[in-house]
């Protein structure tokens, strides 16, 4: 009986420190999304100033979609702290949210390359690895909707 007494207070105090290194990781997630946010800003703004907002969209664009699959993994951690449960839904999602954000920032180096009177051997080289890189994306993408589209199909009904 003291055996089962002293187990049921150590999962106690296993479940609260769990809560703990969660929140925190909360905590730290939010302080760098917000960060992200004001750098995405200042970038933006700065490149109004100097008018040079068509070669810094790409850079703008990556930091916003770093603090969205930010937001999607705080997400992940507050059904965590509720529900004490794994979901893998939200981790599809980041990892879909990632595979879109690589394709968009291989896409615009890829225009990059392409423009005329910059095309040379190692040009080509890096454009071929490009889209061969492009076709794996698609091909993760497709995978990840395919599951998230069947773990909501078949999901266990809550009551």
């Amino acid at each position: 009986m003291p055996e089962e007494k002293l187990r049921h207070h150590f999962g106690d105090y296993l479940a609260k420190a769990e809560v703990f290194v969660y929140s925190v990781l909360a905590i730290l997630l939010f302080i760098t999304a917000m960060a992200t946010i004001a750098n995405a800003g200042k970038m933006l703004w700065g490149s109004v100033g100097h008018w040079t907002i068509a070669t810094d969209t790409l850079l703008v664009l990556d930091q916003l979609l770093v603090v969205l699959m930010m937001v999607e993994i705080m997400h992940t951690v507050r059904i965590s702290i509720h529900s004490h449960v794994l979901v893998t839904e939200p981790f599809l999602v980041v990892g879909l949210i990632a595979s879109i954000r690589r394709m968009l920032v291989i896409t615009l180096e890829a225009a990059s390359l392409t423009k005329p009177g910059i095309w040379s051997t190692e040009g080509a080289s890096i454009f071929r690895g490009s889209m061969i890189e492009l076709g794996l994306l698609g091909l993760v993408i497709l995978m990840l909707v395919f599951s998230i589209t069947l773990l909501r199909r078949y999901a266990p009904e809550e009551e």
